[in-house]
C-alpha cells in the first residue's frame, strides 16, 4: 500500500505536502535529510495534546497522577507498539545496515517515526489535525489506563519500598556498553545490600536497564516474601 493511502486508512488524514510524509518515515540511517527535526517536533506536539486529552477525560486526577498517565501513553514502548500494531515499519525508510538488522521492527524507530509524523501533521495542518491524529492513534489506551498508583516505574516502586521499611537506596553500576554508538547496549546492576540482593538487565539506555534491574529486584522471592 502507498504511504499516502495507508495514512488515510489508519489516522484518517492526508498531506498538502507529500515532502513532509516522505520526511518522516525517512529514518537517520538513509542520510542527512531525515525526520530526526520532525521527531523532535512531533514529541513536544504529541505530549501537549495527550496532557490535554488527560486533563479532559480525567478531572479528579492531580497533577503527579496526569504525569503518570502521560508518559505511560507517549514512552517510546507504548509509542514502538503502537506503531507496530499499524504496521508503519512496512513504510519507514532506512539505511542498509538498519534494514539487515530488522529497524523496521524496532520499537525506538517506530516510536520516533510515529512522533516524527505527528509532527509533520502539525507543520501540514495544524494542531487541530494534530488532535485527532493523536486521538485515533491512542484512544483505546486511553481508555484503559490502569489506576494511577500502577504507573510507577520500577525504580520509583523499589525506592519506595525500601524507604518505606528504613532500609537504604539501591546502587546502579554499569557494567558494560557495547555497540555501535547509534545502537548501544548497556548493562546494569542494580544492589539492595542490605537484603544482599541483586539484579543485572540489558537496555538501549542506561535508563531502561535501570528499570529492568529493579523491576527483577522487585520479582525476587527474597524480596517478595517481605512484602
Amino acid at each position: 500500500m502507498d504511504p499516502a493511502d495507508w495514512l488515510q486508512e489508519h489516522l484518517g488524514c492526508s498531506f498538502a505536502d507529500a515532502g513532509l510524509l516522505v520526511r518522516a518515515l525517512t529514518h537517520r540511517s538513509v542520510g542527512s535529510d531525515n525526520n530526526e527535526r520532525l521527531e523532535y517536533l512531533g514529541d513536544a506536539v504529541l505530549s501537549f495534546v495527550v496532557a490535554e486529552m488527560l486533563y479532559e477525560t480525567h478531572p479528579e486526577a492531580s497533577e503527579g497522577e496526569l504525569s503518570r498517565y502521560r508518559a505511560s501513553l507517549v514512552s517510546g514502548d507504548a509509542l514502538g507498539a503502537v506503531a507496530l500494531e499499524l504496521g508503519l515499519g512496512e513504510h519507514l525508510h532506512l539505511g542498509e545496515g538498519e534494514l539487515k538488522s530488522g529497524g523496521q521492527r524496532r520499537a525506538s524507530i517506530l516510536a520516533d517515526a510515529l512522533e516524527a509524523l505527528v509532527g509533520a501533521v502539525y507543520l501540514d495542518q495544524g494542531l487541530d489535525a494534530a488532535r485527532m491524529v493523536a486521538a485515533r492513534l491512542l484512544r483505546r489506551r486511553l481508555e484503559e489506563l490502569p489506576q494511577a498508583s500502577e504507573l510507577k516505574d520500577a525504580k520509583t516502586r523499589l525506592q519506595e519500598w525500601l524507604q518505606g521499611r528504613g532500609l537504604g537506596l539501591p546502587e546502579y553500576r554499569v557494567l558494560e556498553i557495547s555497540g555501535e554508538p547509534h545502537e548501544q547496549l548497556f548493562r546494569v546492576r542494580c544492589d539492595i545490600n542490605e537484603l544482599a540482593i541483586a539484579a543485572e538487565a540489558e537496555g538501549s539506555s542506561r535508563r531502561r536497564a535501570e528499570q529492568e534491574a529493579a523491576s527483577l529486584v522487585l520479582e525476587n522471592p527474597t524480596l517478595q516474601a517481605r512484602r
